[in-house]
C-alpha cells in the first residue's frame, strides 16, 4: 500500500523497493532486448580486436612481416574463441528467460564489462610479447568474466528452475583453471597459455543437453 508524508506543501509518495530478484515491472526490458544488447556489445569487442591486426610496413619482407604479426594473430584467435564461447553459452542461458530481473541485468552488464577487457589484454601480449607478466595479465582478464557469469547463471537458473547447459561444476572448474594459469605464467608462459587453450577446448564441445535437444528437434518421432 502506498504511503504519503506531508512535507510543507508537498505530498511525497513512498516508492516500493524493487527486489534484486524481482521481475521488471513491464515488458520493455525483456530477455530479447537483453540478448540483442549483449550481441551488439560482443560484436563491438570482436571488431575492436580485429582492428589491432595491422599489415606490416613495406620495408619489412613478407616472411618477416608474417613472423612479426603471427603472435598477435594466435592470441587474437584465442581471444576470439573465448569471447565466442561466452556468446554461444549466453544464447543457451537466456533462451528460456521471458522477463529479466535487476540482478540479471546487472550481472549481465558485469559479464560484458569483463569481456570488454579482452582487446586490451590481447594487444598487450601482441605489443609486449609473450612474457610472464603479459600472459599473467591475459590470464586475469580470462578469469574475470567467469565470476559474474556464475552469478548470472545462478540467477537465471533460480528463475527457470533448471541448471545451465554444461553445468555449474564445469563453470567453477574453468574459473579455477584460469586462476591457476596466472601464477603458472611465472613458471612458464607457454604452460599458462596451454591451460587457457585447454579451457577453450572444453567449452568448444557442445553441452550434452544441447546435443539431446538438437537430436529431438531433428527426429521428433
Amino acid at each position: 500500500m502506498s504511503r504519503f508524508w506531508d512535507m510543507g506543501s508537498y505530498n511525497v509518495r513512498a516508492q516500493p523497493v524493487v527486489s534484486f530478484l524481482q521481475p521488471m515491472p513491464n515488458e520493455r526490458l525483456s530477455s530479447s532486448r537483453l540478448e540483442a544488447f549483449s550481441d551488439g556489445v560482443i560484436a563491438v569487442i570482436i571488431t575492436i580486436m580485429v582492428l589491432e591486426l595491422k599489415v606490416p610496413a613495406r620495408e619489412v619482407s613478407n616472411l618477416a612481416g608474417l613472423h612479426d604479426v603471427l603472435p598477435l594473430v594466435l592470441v587474437y584467435l584465442l581471444s576470439f574463441i573465448q569471447v565466442g564461447i561466452f556468446w554461444v553459452n549466453h544464447h543457451y542461458l537466456v533462451d528460456d528467460v521471458k522477463q529479466v530481473t535487476h540482478g540479471i541485468l546487472w550481472s549481465n552488464l558485469a559479464v560484458l564489462f569483463c569481456l570488454s577487457l579482452f582487446p586490451v589484454a590481447t594487444n598487450w601480449v601482441a605489443v609486449r610479447g609473450i612474457s610472464s607478466f603479459s600472459i599473467a595479465l591475459y590470464g586475469v582478464v580470462s578469469a574475470l568474466p567467469g565470476v559474474p557469469w556464475i552469478i548470472l547463471s545462478s540467477l537465471i537458473c533460480h528463475r527457470n528452475a533448471k541448471r545451465p547447459a554444461g553445468g555449474m561444476i564445469k563453470q567453477f572448474f574453468s574459473v579455477a583453471l584460469y586462476i591457476v594459469s596466472i601464477p603458472m605464467a611465472y613458471v612458464s608462459p607457454y604452460i599458462s597459455l596451454g591451460i587457457l587453450c585447454l579451457v577453450a577446448v572444453m567449452w568448444l564441445l557442445p553441452p550434452r543437453e544441447i546435443v539431446e535437444l538438437t537430436r529431438k528437434s531433428e527426429h521428433p518421432h
